[in-house]
């Protein structure tokens, strides 16, 4: 008899990754993955039918790994932001801009004088970045008014993928709260700032109907059942955006830190009250279980040590061993090499400090990764200005958490215990959760705890003053590059 089995979804930059788990205790029984187009920023742009078609495949592979199993019900977690245009039709009119496509840069800036920075903290708890789903909105009436003209559905990037798949316009509150138009306290959309765009549109209409952490956005459509080789009538739910998702498959309580090392760097948190950020460091953000997720993220991320591990030569292993080999002195790297999100300089460049005839291979090693964890510890000092309790245990997930200068490296800049856990991928977990609270009639949250992950291991700092000087010195460089505005 077939095993009944949820699917976690996590259609992110990079890939599609796909999990199957069993309904009744989340054991992992089948995993695939497929990936997407490479992007390169300030133009980040993909087609939402490559999302779709890695979809198929990934799924096919995880099917094919676990064997004899009944789909019941499917979670789709992706990146969020990203611009869906579909017209009256629902079709995709143009490929869909990614978060990290900075070209929407001058818009947003023209939309947050606009508004006013603490406007949009008070009313959507964040202000928004040309990241934000509303910047690229704005972007296509000014660059592309014949698309935009075309316009009748907005969707991101797991709505897309949950109508691909019901046929069905939804989306969640996780991800509606990184649009720039949504209120994560008030679960309204606010659309007083898309009429900024253009006031004669009608813009109700355009939006998916946003569900609750155990709505349901459909059941699959027969003749997509039978693409995917499963039953229709599958359950889909809500979704979620990508960072959410990981929390939620973590099974992080207030309080815990999350570190994520990815194409982007992130800090999250969980709390049980809204929050508005005027300096625009950290989103207000909803969380998968009803309560807010305080999010930071920047645009340099593991691609950063990607970018120097290819510049020395050497693959991941041997530049994390050149970091952990370097001393307390050599340079400093203010790592915006594609701009940067947070703090908000699209059109930064990196800065590499301190460069004398002495420079070694090590030190090199070690700013690189350096510049990525600090720019997590900026975000981690914002989320305490806020008064919101990070005081519980700390998280590194992501592919650049493998590296073990990395998280030596932020248990030396936090000065605070960092423990790795038995999730490889904690998204595509989070989304098989959601999954399986629709499955069972449970709440996300109660689902959430019980499939915690096991922890593997934690890595102590090495003394409250082994970065305390290099830190400083990265604010002072990081600090250079506001000129480039």
């Amino acid at each position: 008899m077939a095993r009944a089995v949820v699917v976690g979804v996590d259609s992110s930059t990079q890939s599609c990754k796909v999990e199957l788990r069993a309904s009744e205790d989340g054991e992992l029984l089948g995993f695939g993955s497929a990936p997407h187009p490479h992007t390169v920023p300030p133009i980040s742009e993909q087609d939402p039918a490559a999302w779709w078609e890695a979809l198929v495949i990934a799924l096919g592979h995880a099917r094919r790994a676990a064997g004899d199993v009944d789909i019941v019900s499917i979670g789709i977690a992706g990146q969020c932001h990203g611009f869906v245009p579909l017209d009256a039709a629902g079709r995709v009119i143009r490929p869909a801009k990614l978060w990290n496509d900075t070209t929407a840069a001058p818009e947003l800036a023209a939309l947050v004088a606009e508004v006013g920075a603490a406007e949009f903290a008070r009313s959507i708890g964040s202000v928004p970045t040309a990241a934000f789903t509303i910047a690229k909105i704005a972007w296509l009436r000014a660059h592309e008014p014949s698309s935009f003209a075309r316009l009748r559905t907005v969707l991101l990037p797991h709505d897309y993928l949950a109508y691909r798949l019901t046929g069905r316009f939804a989306t969640d509150r996780s991800d509606a709260s990184g649009t720039g138009y949504f209120d994560p306290a008030e679960n309204v959309y606010r659309i007083e700032h898309l009429q900024r765009i253009d006031p004669e549109v009608d813009w109700a209409p355009m939006l998916p109907e946003v569900l609750g952490p155990e709505g349901i956005a459909g059941t699959v459509l027969p003749e997509v059942a039978a693409e995917l080789g499963i039953r229709a009538g599958a359950r889909v739910s809500a979704g979620a955006g990508d960072q959410h998702a990981s929390a939620l498959g973590l099974g992080i309580r207030d309080g815990d830190l999350v570190c994520s090392f990815g194409t982007s760097g992130v800090v999250v948190t969980t709390t049980p009250a809204p929050l508005a950020d005027e300096s625009g460091i950290v989103s207000g953000t909803a969380n998968l279980t009803g309560g807010f997720l305080p999010l930071v993220c920047t645009l340099n991320g593991a691609k950063v040590t990607d970018a120097f591990a290819r510049i020395l030569g050497v693959d991941h292993a041997e530049l994390s061993r050149l970091a952990l080999a370097a001393g307390a002195s050599g340079p400093v790297l203010a790592a915006y090499l594609d701009g940067e999100r947070t703090p908000n300089r699209p059109g930064a460049a990196g800065l590499l400090a301190d460069i004398t005839t002495e420079v070694t291979r090590e030190e090199i090693a070690r700013a690189a990764v350096e510049g990525v964890v600090f720019g997590l510890r900026v975000g981690v000092e914002g989320i305490d200005r806020l008064g919101i309790d990070t005081g519980g245990d700390v998280f590194a997930i992501g592919g650049g958490a493998r590296s073990a200068a990395t998280t030596q490296v932020l248990a030396d800049a936090l000065n605070r215990e960092v423990r790795l856990v038995d999730a490889a991928e904690p998204v595509a977990r989070g989304a098989a959760v959601q999954a399986a609270a629709v499955q069972h009639g449970a709440t996300v949250g109660e689902l959430g705890e019980a499939w915690r992950p096991p922890q593997l291991r934690a890595i102590e700092p090495r003394g409250a003053g082994f970065t305390a000087e290099r830190y400083a010195r990265y604010r002072e460089a990081a600090a250079v590059t506001a000129l480039d505005a």
